[in-house]
């Protein structure tokens, strides 16, 4: 039936004198061929990709007479890349057009999304050659991007600005952030005066070399949190953000001219493909996918004025959003969004899920005229009223389709336990500093009292300050702590009734 129905399509598949644009959102896709155990079990391809923008997931679904039928489902994006293309060709399209916008005083932002497996690794860090698998990093998107800032940094054109380039690397798990090239500190995520989102005490390198740029990246990777799935062996359980970042010299740390952030994002799958006897895993996936409806929102805020809706930027949905925040402002900002997919029948719910998350972040800006002809603008009150209706549908697809919008509502508590860790946290760093010092006052004034002319009433008053400070200091930490110890109960009991649908 696959084969009958494509036998009816015209192929026009993308060459490389097609025109490149640098459009403020670029939704790309890109279909992986098939794996040797997906061919070892015989999985059938069920996605083929007609022309450069459109392609079609044949579903396999069967009547209730157990007939057999084809639903054949097309998207429209910017660009669709199918398994022939190469990561220099997906960059070109993609990333690349963004690389300008940075020396142009822009922030470029490039995401990469998809279900564990479907090849966000392979595009941004390079291809897998060998027996060994042995990757090759120069031919990833992190790679080609620094190439070609390098090149512009030296080029007529740049080069007496002199600017700098620098990296960071850092992680987000579980709404906490860390810096994957110190030892994973965990970093704080504050507002300075400006209004401008910080990561305080964020470790920056500067780089000079694409040598060093995949040194800096290869360092991060080798730490990056994970864990093991029913759909991955190793699947990344954490979003990745590395950053190249364009200072002009002696320049304060907080002023910026560019910067080009590229994220990989943490595998996207359904409750059901996270281990039950495993908690954790599945706390793990529901932030996954909580984070990534923020981001959503956040990106497609960013042509809010076209479609008539209030300007806010929803960035304070998640962690992710909110360490991103400078990405999504201003006007010279560019995104780009590469959503993988695996073309296997065994995939095709996964496959579905992506492109419905990619298709609800460009629909309002992307628009195929002869999709619903006659039918409502994006700017109606159609879309409008629909809306809601649809990213209901989204975030069930995002999570499991068998979970209940209930199993989410615990997010509120888990984002109060967050900030109450980080209040432990901070008082536990004040009271050790005060421990030290305690310990420091505590010597003198035991060896004043050895002394022979020691003032026995002075040296108890000052005991007495001393030791009363301790006490307080001690009765206040473990006031917290049993605050933080009955939060932590409720959210684990909230976690467990939420995974109950």
């Amino acid at each position: 039936m696959i084969r009958e129905f494509q036998s009816t399509i015209e192929f026009r598949p993308l060459t490389d004198d097609q025109p490149v644009d640098c459009l403020p959102i670029t939704v790309c896709v890109r279909k992986r061929p098939l794996s040797k155990k997906e061919k070892a079990r015989k999985d059938i391809d069920v996605i083929c990709v007609p022309n450069p923008e459109t392609l079609f997931v044949h579903e396999p679904k069967a009547k209730v007479d157990l007939t057999k039928y084809l639903e054949n489902q097309k998207y429209r994006f910017d660009y669709v890349f199918d398994e022939t293309c190469s990561n220099e060709a997906v960059y070109n399209y993609s990333a690349k057009p963004l690389v300008q916008s940075v020396f142009d005083g822009g922030m470029a932002t490039c995401f990469a999304y998809g279900q564990t497996g479907s090849g966000k690794t392979h595009t941004m860090a390079g291809t897998f050659t060998g027996r060994t698998g042995q990757q090759n990093c120069k031919n990833g998107i992190y790679a080609l991007a620094a190439k070609d800032m390098f090149d512009l940094l030296h080029s007529p054109q740049y080069v007496d600005y002199h600017f700098i380039v620098t990296a960071s690397f850092y992680e987000i798990y579980s709404g906490k952030v860390f810096d994957l090239m110190a030892d994973k500190l965990k970093l704080r995520v504050l507002e300075d005066g400006k209004k401008q989102v910080q990561l305080v005490g964020l470790k920056e390198i500067e780089v000079t070399s694409v040598e060093e740029v995949l040194a800096v990246i290869s360092a991060g990777n080798s730490v990056r949190t994970s864990g093991q799935t029913t759909a991955n062996a190793n699947s990344s359980r954490s979003h990745a953000i590395f950053s190249l970042t364009l200072r002009v010299p002696n320049s304060p740390p907080s002023d910026i001219w560019g910067k080009f952030s590229f994220i990989d994002l943490a595998g996207s799958e359904r409750g059901a493909d996270t281990s039950a006897m495993d908690q954790r895993t599945r706390s793990e996936s529901s932030d996954i996918n909580k984070s990534l409806l923020a981001l959503k929102e956040c990106i497609r805020a960013l042509h809010v004025p076209a479609r008539g809706r209030k300007t806010r930027l929803p960035f304070r949905g998640s962690t992710l959003t909110m360490v991103l925040r400078d990405s999504f402002m201003g006007e010279k900002s560019r995104t780009c969004m590469i959503a993988m997919i695996a073309p296997g029948m065994s995939s095709c719910e996964h496959t579905l899920n992506t492109l419905r998350y990619a298709n609800r972040v460009k629909e309002l800006v992307v628009i195929d005229p002869s999709a619903n002809p006659g039918g409502p603008t994006p700017n109606g009150e159609q879309a409008n009223e629909d809306e809601l209706e649809n990213d209901s549908a989204l975030l069930q697809a995002l999570n499991d389709n068998e979970m209940s919008v209930e199993a989410f509502n615990h997010h509120a508590t888990i984002t109060e336990l967050q900030q109450k860790e980080e209040e432990v946290v901070d008082n536990h760093q004040r009271v050790h500093e005060f421990i030290e010092k305690f310990i420091q006052e505590s010597r003198k004034l035991l060896n004043l009292a050895n002394t022979v002319y020691c003032d026995q009433l002075a040296y108890a008053k000052a005991c007495k300050n001393l030791f009363s400070t301790l006490t307080e200091n001690a009765s206040m930490m473990s006031g917290l702590l049993s605050e933080f110890e009955t939060m932590l109960i409720q959210e684990e009991m909230a976690s467990q009734a939420a995974h109950q649908y």
